[in-house]
């Protein structure tokens, strides 16, 4: 993680069909190079390793997985507010993402993505 000072997260929670993580890596590679290149501070992508399913609600549940999906926890970083703002603007202009922008091209079900913002409210860093 980064020293620098984060003012804003956004998370995302995402289904891949497993015959897709390949094309998923892909396509994240390349995602947080633009993220980055546009001035995001950090950029993660995660596989769900130990992710139990829960009675109530759960990762899985929550992106309504199906049986061959394993879900991913994924986060970028931001020194505010406004800066994710500026830095979304320009990565959903950038070229290097079109490809993949439409329902056809992505590498999952775009429509059980769930996703936003979030402020910092503790944050400790080692």
């Amino acid at each position: 993680m980064s020293k620098k000072k984060i003012g804003y997260v956004d998370g995302f929670v995402i289904p891949i069909p497993r015959k897709n993580i390949g094309k998923y890596k892909k396509m994240a590679q390349i995602a947080g190079k633009v993220w980055l290149d546009h001035g995001a501070i950090d950029y993660f992508e995660c596989q769900g390793d130990d992710v139990p399913n829960g009675k109530v609600t759960s990762f899985g549940k929550s992106v309504k997985l199906k049986k061959g999906e394993v879900v991913y926890f994924s986060w970028a970083t931001y020194k505010s507010k406004a800066h994710r703002n500026q830095v979304l603007k320009k990565v959903m202009a950038d070229p290097r993402l079109a490809s993949y922008m439409t329902e056809d091209a992505m590498p999952f079900d775009g429509m059980r993505m769930i996703w936003g913002g979030f402020k910092p409210v503790v944050m400790l860093q080692g």
